[in-house]
């Protein structure tokens, strides 16, 4: 028996390396230490990311403080992957939304400058290759925070630097890369970025985001008109600007700031980590694939990480099963996109703050796995 298994983590309760385990722990109840297990680690590009694989690949988890989207210090939290001089970066940890009170919103004073001290840092520690998750921002900046962070120059009519937030656009005159870090250039980054808005206009991130970060109906064609003039400039500095390609409008403007001055390509998260930590490599021979995440649904089917491990798994014919916290109606679409079984994890009635203590989460994961796999034990006789 070889088992291949790759779980999101459910989030508040277990990590994906966590839950792989449990997992683990209830096939060898069934068949002992003679089945080959393989946890591998999965994420999608957005929150657990850098825990998943760091703790997946062998990485180190590295703190800093930067400066967080409303000026004031944060520590960050990222990873490197030695082996590869890979940073894991979640741009949310230095201007996500969680780190702003809902009355302190506002993208006119928020800033991605933090995001670019974490890169600065894992440059300085000797990483050149990157993946970098977007989501979660509480910013509308275009990334010229970011950029500033990173040497460049975002000046106004005196030649000043801009000041932060989007509010920095409205002033925005030059743009100048004098003093730009020249390891930049060395620099690769895979960005994981699942949104495919532009970066202006109706479908722009002023109008689709700039709401939930706390924008006002003026202010967002405040806003809009800003970036325009910040693509504007950008295009005479950068020969591959193009601020209609999709992902530019990720982040309130990032993916624009990334695809622009940086070696960048916007990627699927589900597909980066996929690639990176080589899961594909590892279903060979598999008798099973396992898989899950918290809560299983209508949108686990349309191409979360579950889906994405199980259409790794249909390309060699292995049979998927997947375990979640809980699953709704909806999650029967998952049947169509790969995953054969799933099964929900709860064994009874409970609270919701009882099922997610780690230790039940633990015990009820193995639990259940440990009883599908006897069944399948009962077939394979």
């Amino acid at each position: 028996m070889k088992a291949v298994i790759a779980i999101d983590s459910l989030k508040g309760s277990l990590s994906s390396m966590e839950a792989g385990y449990a997992a683990a722990d209830g096939i060898r109840r069934v068949h002992g230490q003679d089945a080959e297990i393989i946890v591998r680690p999965l994420a999608d590009g957005g929150e657990g990311t850098v825990e998943a694989l760091v703790s997946g690949m062998n990485g180190i988890i590295q703190n800093v403080m930067v400066t967080g989207p409303l000026g004031t210090p944060v520590n960050c939290e990222y990873g490197i992957i030695e082996s590869s001089h890979t940073a894991v970066i979640e741009m949310s940890g230095a201007a996500g939304i969680t780190l702003v009170p809902d009355e302190k919103r506002n993208p006119l004073y928020t800033t991605t400058y933090g995001v670019g001290e974490v890169i600065k840092d894992a440059i300085s520690k000797g990483c050149r290759r990157f993946i970098v998750g977007i989501g979660g921002s509480a910013t509308n900046d275009g990334g010229i925070g970011m950029l500033q962070a990173l040497g460049y120059g975002f000046l106004d009519k005196e030649g000043k630097q801009v000041p932060f937030g989007a509010r920095g656009l409205e002033v925005l005159e030059e743009i100048t890369d004098t003093y730009v870090l020249p390891e930049l250039a060395e620099c690769e980054f895979r960005v994981a970025c699942d949104v495919t808005n532009i970066l202006c206009g109706e479908e722009g991130c002023s109008a689709v985001f700039g709401p939930q970060k706390g924008a006002t109906p003026s202010m967002i064609m405040q806003m809009d008109k800003w970036l325009e003039k910040y693509a504007a400039l950008a295009e005479k500095k950068c020969t591959k600007v193009n601020a209609n390609q999709a992902g530019t409008g990720a982040a309130g403007g990032l993916g624009f700031a990334f695809l622009s001055f940086t070696n960048a390509v916007l990627e699927s998260g589900i597909k980066i980590v996929l690639e990176e930590t080589s899961l594909e490599k590892y279903m060979e021979n598999a008798d099973i694939v396992i898989t899950g995440e918290g809560r299983l649904d209508g949108q686990t089917a349309m191409g979360k990480a579950p889906v994405g491990v199980a259409c790794l798994a249909k390309k060699h014919n292995i049979p998927v099963t997947a375990f979640a916290g809980s699953v709704t109606k909806e999650a029967i679409a998952c049947n169509q996109n790969g995953i054969d079984a799933f099964f929900p994890i709860l064994r009874g009635v409970t609270t919701l703050e009882d099922a997610m203590k780690p230790e039940n989460a633990k015990a009820n994961m193995a639990d259940t796995v440990e009883q599908v796999f006897r069944l399948l034990n009962i077939r394979r006789k």
